[in-house]
C-alpha cells in the first residue's frame, strides 16, 4: 500500500501518502477543504449556471483521494440541462490514494453513484454522464499539460507540498499552467508562500490572496485577468520579495525582482 488512512488534528479522516510522507488535506479534512477551498472559491456552481460556454472545463491537478473531483461532480450533478456540462480531467501518477478512498466508501464521500463513476475513472480512464465528463490523465503532469490544449476554465492546483513535489511549485510549472489556460481562467492552491506567488506572478498569472481555511489564515487565487481576482496582491506585497531571508520559487532568474515588479497587476 503507497497511502494509508489517517485523522487530522480536527478529527477529520484524511489520507497519508506513505511515499511523500504528507497527509491530504490536513486540518479540517478532505471534504470540508474540497468545497471551501476549491469548489465555493471557484464559485463553479454560479460559472456553471452562467453558461459561458456549453462545456466548463475544470483541471483537476493531483487527484489524489479524488476530494476535490467528488466535490465538482456533485455540483455539476444536482443542475439541470440549462447549465453548463463540466468536463473535469483529473491528473495523477499514484492511484492508490483514490482506490483506498473507495475500499472506504462514505467515509470519503465514495458510495452510490459517485463511488461507480471513480470505479469506472479507474478501469477505463473515463467516466461520462449527461452532466459530467470526467477524464483521468495518469503520469508525469508537467508532460500531460504540454498535450492538454489551451481552454481550461477553473484550474485546481493541490499536489503535495513542495518539499515532496518540487517540480510542481516552479515558475516552469505555472507557465505549463497558464499555457493551457482560457482567457478568463482562474486557478486555486492551498499554498500562501511567497515563493508560490512569485512563481505563479512569473508564469504568467496575475496573483491574489485566497480565502482562509481551517489554520490557515491565506491561501492563494490566480487568473489570467487581474479583474477575477477578489484581492489581488498591490505593490507592497514586493517588499517579501526583496528580503534577503525569503525562499524564492527553484527556478528563480537572477532578475527575480526586477520581473516581479514589473508584472502587470502592479502596473
Amino acid at each position: 500500500m503507497s497511502h494509508e488512512v489517517v485523522r487530522t488534528r480536527g478529527g477529520a479522516l484524511a489520507m497519508r501518502s506513505l511515499d511523500a510522507g504528507e497527509v491530504m488535506h490536513p486540518g479540517v479534512g478532505p471534504l470540508v477543504e474540497a468545497e471551501r477551498l476549491y469548489v465555493d472559491q471557484s464559485q463553479l456552481e454560479d460559472r456553471l449556471r452562467a453558461r459561458e460556454h456549453d462545456a466548463l472545463v475544470v483541471l483537476d491537478v493531483g487527484l489524489g483521494a479524488g476530494s476535490n473531483a467528488l466535490a465538482a461532480r456533485s455540483v455539476s450533478e444536482r443542475l439541470t440541462e440549462s447549465a453548463a456540462r463540466l468536463e473535469l480531467v483529473s491528473f495523477e501518477r499514484d492511484l492508490g490514494a483514490l482506490e483506498l478512498a473507495l475500499a472506504n466508501g462514505e467515509a470519503f464521500g465514495w458510495s452510490g453513484e459517485p463511488a461507480e463513476a471513480a470505479r469506472a475513472l479507474l478501469a477505463h480512464g473515463i467516466h461520462a454522464s449527461a452532466r459530467t465528463l470526467w477524464r483521468l490523465v495518469r503520469g508525469d503532469v508537467l508532460d500531460a499539460l504540454a498535450a492538454e490544449p489551451a481552454r481550461a476554465d477553473i484550474i485546481y492546483w493541490d499536489p503535495f507540498s513542495p518539499r515532496a513535489n518540487p517540480a510542481l511549485w516552479t515558475i516552469a510549472a505555472f507557465a505549463a499552467a497558464r499555457r493551457v489556460a482560457a482567457p478568463r481562467a482562474t486557478l486555486y492552491t492551498y499554498s500562501a508562500s511567497t515563493a508560490t506567488r512569485l512563481a505563479m506572478l512569473l508564469g504568467g498569472w496575475a496573483v491574489g490572496v485566497g480565502d482562509a481555511i481551517g489554520e490557515k489564515s491565506q491561501t492563494t487565487a490566480a487568473a489570467v485577468d487581474v479583474r477575477d481576482l477578489a484581492r489581488p496582491l498591490d505593490p507592497t506585497w514586493l517588499a517579501r520579495v526583496a528580503r534577503p531571508d525569503v525562499p524564492l520559487p527553484s527556478d528563480a532568474p537572477a532578475d527575480v525582482l526586477a520581473r516581479a515588479r514589473a508584472a502587470p497587476q502592479f502596473a
